[in-house]
């Protein structure tokens, strides 16, 4: 009886960590992305994130909308809404210095989690989730709600549509053509700018899809939500391989599956969940600088 306890235990933690695994890898593919091409993080990501969950919150909880009609809404909202920010952040400081874009990106994140908090007051709000969502499977005697199934599943086919988008679409061409030289590009034809901003509309559509799992699964939202959720998608990219999609996923599992079996294995260290991703992160970049699936870039002079 205990080993069928601890099995069934085992189960219920691996669906939890692919669960959130999958969540990080939605999430991260968003940062790859946008480095591909700028060589820079968009730290306003993790706040796009957090927007699309009060975007859901609008459509369902203020204008009474049904949540199959808000979701598909919110994806799009959220992509105009990522390249609106791109406009602002990113494209006046296309030829500066990339220390200057970095920081226009960082008071960029703090303009939209301060504007968010006036907006939309700093008390925690009960996301709203679909009643599909929360019910629950029992399987060989543990209970998982069928948001922990439907997450990766969900995962996996926004992936495979990123990945027939860049390797079989002239969008995608134009987008790895980009991410190799710029000036080349311009050369062959190629509108450099509205490459890059349809590159963070993808990627803000990604976080929106990540955001209404994520929202769906732990059922709170707040303005600074976007901070740790942000910072550890980033992390995830990382480890990966940044610039690498397929990467950024096999990081986001990576990171996901690691942090709850240490909350499996070693309950006494649950406190130390967060750190968990940071001390990877430091192997990481002590071990393989480039994360597991990166290759070295010479840096441009």
């Amino acid at each position: 009886m205990g080993c069928n306890m601890n099995l069934e235990i085992l189960l219920q933690h691996m669906t939890n960590g692919i669960s959130l695994g999958s969540l990080y890898a939605l999430i991260a593919i968003g940062y790859t992305m946008v480095y591909g091409i700028l060589r820079l993080i968009n730290f306003a990501h993790g706040d796009i994130f957090m927007m699309s969950m009060y975007f859901a919150f609008l459509g369902v909880a203020v204008f009474n909308l049904p949540w199959f009609v808000v979701f598909p809404l919110v994806i799009i909202v959220t992509g105009l809404f990522g390249m609106g920010v791109e406009k602002l952040t990113y494209k006046p400081l296309r030829e500066a210095p990339k220390i200057s874009i970095l920081i226009s990106s960082i008071g960029a994140s703090f303009l939209i989690e301060n504007l968010s908090t006036v907006f939309f007051s700093g008390l925690p709000k009960r996301f709203p989730v679909p009643e599909l969502f929360e019910k629950t499977i029992v399987i060989k005697g543990v209970s998982i709600q069928m948001i922990s199934f439907i997450i990766p599943v969900v995962t996996m086919v926004f992936l495979a549509i990123l990945i027939y988008i860049i390797n079989k679409t002239k969008t995608g061409m134009a987008m790895r053509a980009v991410s190799k030289d710029y000036e080349t590009a311009r050369i062959m034809g190629i509108d450099v700018n509205k490459v890059i901003s349809l590159t963070f509309g993808i990627g803000s559509m990604l976080a929106a899809v990540g955001g209404l799992m994520w929202g769906s699964r732990f059922q709170q939202i707040t303005p600074l939500m976007g901070i740790m959720p942000g910072l550890k998608c980033f992390i995830a990219a990382v480890i990966g391989g940044i610039g690498n999609i397929k990467g950024a996923v096999m990081g986001g599992f990576i990171l996901g599956m690691g942090e709850i079996m240490l909350v499996a294995f070693f309950p006494s260290y649950t406190g130390y969940r967060d750190a968990f991703a940071f001390i990877l992160l430091i192997v990481i970049l002590l071990v393989k600088p480039t994360g597991l699936t990166g290759e070295k870039i010479a840096e441009k002079v």
